[in-house]
């Protein structure tokens, strides 16, 4: 499978087909934070991301995986969620997705994660061999990191397109 192809891709979070995870032995939910979970500039989560993650945390044990380096934003958020997380995780590397592996004791293929960028959380995901989810951003707004990534994603989705292996705004399961 291509690195940068999602096994699902959504609209957003509310429209994963969280079932599937479940019947696919998946145990833990990494989300990416911005503009995936929240918008850029939010400082806490909607009403209906709380009862979405509230619902989950039933099934799934649930982290945000963030590249953002700002603890006081990560903290609240995770806190206002009840939910880990990880801050400066370097994605596509593996530092965070190897955080939560040793903390929780899990194989990979008991984790999955949920993020907007295909340069960062799809690519690290496939690369560190989990199952990946790819959403819309919830904002045009972004990091001025993440138009540089931006930049290079739509170099790959055309390429992509054009080997008939993704296409963006084809969503699927």
């Amino acid at each position: 499978m291509d690195k940068y192809v999602p096994k699902m891709y959504k609209p957003n979070i509310q429209e994963v087909n969280y079932d599937k995870l479940k019947k696919n032995n998946i145990k833990c939910l990494i989300f990416d934070l911005d503009n995936t979970l929240m918008e850029v500039n939010s400082v806490t989560p909607t009403e209906d991301t709380c009862k979405l993650i509230n619902r989950l945390k039933k099934d799934f044990n649930i982290y945000i995986i963030s590249n953002n380096s700002h603890k006081e934003r990560l903290t609240k958020v995770a806190d206002a969620l009840g939910i880990h997380y990880v801050g400066s995780a370097m994605k596509p590397f593996s530092k965070g997705f190897k955080k939560v592996l040793k903390e929780n004791n899990y194989k990979k293929e008991d984790m999955c994660i949920i993020g907007d960028q295909i340069m960062t959380d799809i690519l690290g995901g496939n690369r560190f061999g989990i199952y990946t989810v790819l959403v819309e951003p919830l904002s045009t707004e972004e990091l001025k990191c993440t138009g540089i990534n931006r930049f290079f994603e739509k170099k790959h989705l055309k390429r992509l397109a054009k080997q008939k292996k993704f296409n963006k705004g084809e969503y699927y399961d």
